[in-house]
């Protein structure tokens, strides 16, 4: 047990915020540092946005790619289906040892969706979870992806909010393979926005949902994971 535990504070969540990132190294960090973790490792959450890239979950059918043309696509090990991440997508992923948090992996699905819910709320957007077809919705329309994967015990991969993207490249896909599914983003809801103030807010939440304290740190590739400046 740490010093701040045993004094009587809430573990830390470790909250990294990244800029844009390639997809593909930064789903190997969150492997390499879900396999490097110990039974101390604080969690994390890497907030971030990606480059355009479409993304085929364990379950994704190559025929839910409709046109891809000059994204590339990434076969990854998230649940679900196919998704779009690019530019003005916030991004919150969430390495979590789930034991330690007392927490199974439909309650943490339910934390996300209900983190954004509530986040949405603040800018008097009404938003639901469906039960058919994991994520957040308003008026019918997608705002938000989630996709999981839990290795030894921790989570890895989280949700995708739609802030300010370009939605275009979701018509070269059928979203979460469901053809005609309609996606939306908050800046059409709301206008312009702060997105660094959102992913604050949203990183709050998300520590809030876990009774754990938010700790910011400054980060950058290194090591086995994303490392401290």
């Amino acid at each position: 047990m740490s010093q701040a535990q045993r004094a009587g504070a809430p573990p830390a969540l470790v909250v990294r915020s990244l800029g844009r990132r390639d997809y593909q190294a930064t789903w190997e960090a969150m492997r390499r540092f879900t396999d490097e973790r110990g039974p101390e490792t604080p969690d994390e959450l890497w907030l971030l946005e990606h480059p355009p890239v479409f993304t085929l979950g364990q379950a994704g059918r190559p025929e839910h790619l409709l046109a891809p043309g000059d994204i590339p696509v990434v076969q990854t090990d998230r649940g679900g289906q196919v998704t779009y991440h690019g530019p003005g997508q916030l991004i919150a992923y969430l390495l979590l040892a789930l034991p330690r948090a007392h927490i199974g992996i439909k309650a943490l699905v339910h934390l996300l969706e209900q983190s954004v819910i509530d986040l949405l709320a603040d800018y008097d957007i009404v938003a639901v979870a469906r039960t058919d077809a994991p994520g957040v919705y308003v008026e019918g329309a997608k705002i938000a992806s989630v996709g999981l994967r839990v290795r030894r015990g921790c989570s890895y991969h989280g949700i995708a909010l739609n802030l300010d993207l370009d939605l275009e490249p979701f018509q070269r896909i059928n979203p979460c393979g469901y053809a005609g599914l309609a996606v939306t983003r908050l800046a059409d809801l709301v206008g312009p926005m702060d997105n660094a103030r959102i992913a604050t807010r949203l990183a709050q939440r998300l520590a809030d949902g876990l009774d754990l304290s938010a700790r910011w740190v400054r980060a950058r590739p290194g090591g086995g994971h994303v490392a401290d400046d």
